[in-house]
């Protein structure tokens, strides 16, 4: 019988190098393949980047590729990138939400794109280095589950991949510390075994969202009115793509308390300012959702859920509140809920669904 051949998305770092090492040990016909997204990029910003987008991943990732002997392309995805990632990250600013752009990234390019070229080259499975697991559960779902390090754990980013992706994916670093995959580089002897870890937002290397924003909008952000929820004028803001919500430094503003940033209002160009109390609430409500472990929602469920990526996460009930809207009543206040950011609920170990939070 024919060995499963299985592509392995390579970024250049430890993680996903041992991803494929790990593969070819457990017999499968490994090929290593980077995403390249950023072609054209000059090498002072393929420095900063570093990452998983930088060209400078290629170098790295074709080394590795080498020195564990497996076959090692590159594929440009620089299309789809600009469209499922970047052009939504700067839409979801412009209408004053916070977006989470490696979510996008890993359900529509890393895995969607990917998927569909390796399809087409006969692989059987995509492989990464994700600290996550996916596993088939008893009802015949598959499921993101937790990986064997808390302080690593990534599922909260894949909350949306679908069944048919979840099916053909392989996530091996999930069965490992973060010590323990940097022990395995160091003992193959891999360069790169002790190579930082990527940034979050790999397009924006010097963290001025608003200039990126501007840029690539081709427009100029106007000024705008600081405002109480009541309508109360405080002042003016530089531009509502320079503001989340809970934000409290850069705001310029002496009101004699501790101000921060509660509402963006995208339709009358307005910041709204209020105190650290006025951030808190029990109420999330979601949709765009995507459910795992179950087929969709029933009734009222108490669930353990995040609203962000380094929350620390809450009990709460979920319940349906729509055809694809649902509602969490959290049990202590959660701070700064945020439209764009994911709400992402868990059933034990696993990732039952989420959504996109809207307030």
């Amino acid at each position: 019988m024919a060995k499963k051949k299985v592509v392995v998305g390579m970024s250049g770092g430890v993680d996903s190098s041992v991803a494929a090492y790990l593969l070819k040990e457990q017999g499968y016909d490994v090929i290593g393949v980077t995403m390249q997204i950023w072609q054209d990029e000059e090498s002072k910003i393929q420095e900063e980047n570093g990452g998983c987008c930088g060209l400078s991943a290629v170098d790295d990732a074709r080394k590795v590729a080498a020195q564990i002997g497996i076959p090692y392309y590159v594929m440009n995805f620089k299309k789809d990138f600009q469209e499922k990632v970047i052009d939504y990250f700067v839409d979801e600013y412009l209408h004053g939400r916070t977006p989470n752009p490696c979510i996008a990234c890993n359900r529509y390019v890393k895995w969607e794109s990917l998927l569909t070229r390796s399809m087409e080259i006969g692989a059987d499975y995509i492989a990464t280095g994700h600290y996550a697991r996916v596993e088939q559960l008893p009802n015949g779902r598959y499921a993101i589950r937790h990986s064997a390090t808390w302080s690593k754990d990534q599922t909260y980013a894949l909350y949306n991949l679908t069944q048919d992706q979840l099916r053909r994916t392989l996530m091996p670093v999930g069965e490992y510390e973060k010590d323990q995959i940097r022990e395995i580089a160091k003992e193959i002897g891999l360069q790169i075994a002790n190579k930082p870890d990527s940034q979050d937002i790999c397009f924006v290397s010097d963290d001025d969202y608003a200039s990126f924003i501007e840029e690539e909008s081709n427009q100029k952000i106007p000024e705008g009115n600081f405002v109480t929820p009541d309508g109360k004028i405080l002042g003016r803001h530089k531009g509502i793509i320079h503001y989340t919500i809970g934000q409290r430094k850069g705001l310029g503003l002496s009101l004699g308390y501790q101000a921060f940033v509660l509402e963006i209002r995208p339709d009358t160009n307005e910041v709204v300012i209020g105190t650290n109390e006025d951030l808190m609430t029990t109420r999330v409500r979601a949709n765009k959702l995507n459910f795992m472990t179950v087929e969709d929602l029933e009734g009222e469920m108490r669930v353990f859920a995040k609203i962000r990526y380094n929350h620390k996460g809450d009990w709460c009930t979920v319940r349906k509140t729509g055809e694809d809207e649902i509602e969490c009543i959290f049990e202590t206040p959660q701070r700064a809920v945020t439209p764009g950011q994911a709400l992402v609920l868990y059933d034990g170990d696993y990732v039952l669904g989420g959504g996109t939070i809207l307030g």
